[in-house]
């Protein structure tokens, strides 16, 4: 990767690092949030990503009695890594659960369901805001195939990786 930048919002820029950030989470349909379990150590766990329009914030649908909750309710600092064929994200931050069952009922979808069975109203289900203090990704524009190329040129020219990457403070 050639860039390697830290930045901040460019409002009206083409190459806004928080806009692009924002449309690639958009492509991202699961995701690991990362905590510090209770011995100190960093435990992931899979989460489907329940909203795609990206202002600093994820949201996710989770069960209040999870290992995930017990670790954020000790030690709220967490991250969350997605990643594609062609591109990557790491976001780091603060998460807790949030009481709002109007938020809930706006997230649910049947794919939820297959998790909590008994609907929206099941007492188990709980939000988890995730709040990202800062991000870092990688992309390789046009999928995997430009990837391919990209990789091939750098093996055989000595030059390095070309694609995207930037530091973005939120």
């Amino acid at each position: 990767m050639t860039d390697d930048t830290t930045a901040s919002t460019r409002p009206g820029s083409d190459d806004d690092p928080v806009a692009k950030l924002a449309e690639l989470l958009g492509d991202f349909r699961f995701a690991m949030l990362t905590t510090i379990d209770s011995t100190g150590k960093l435990t992931a766990h899979p989460l489907t990503v329940q909203e795609t329009e990206f202002d600093g914030d994820l949201w996710f649908l989770v069960s209040r009695s999870s290992s995930a909750v017990a670790d954020l309710t000790a030690e709220p600092r967490a991250g969350v890594s997605l990643s594609s064929n062609d591109s990557w994200v790491s976001l780091s931050g603060r998460a807790w659960l949030v009481d709002d069952t109007a938020k809930v009922r706006e997230l649910w979808s049947p794919v939820v369901e297959a998790w909590f069975q008994n609907g929206p109203d099941d007492p188990d289900v709980g939000l988890l805001k995730f709040e990202a203090e800062s991000a870092e990704y990688w992309n390789t524009p046009g999928g995997r195939v430009a990837s391919l190329l990209s990789f091939v040129k750098a093996k055989v020219t000595g030059e390095p990786y070309e694609g995207e990457n930037a530091k973005v403070d939120l």
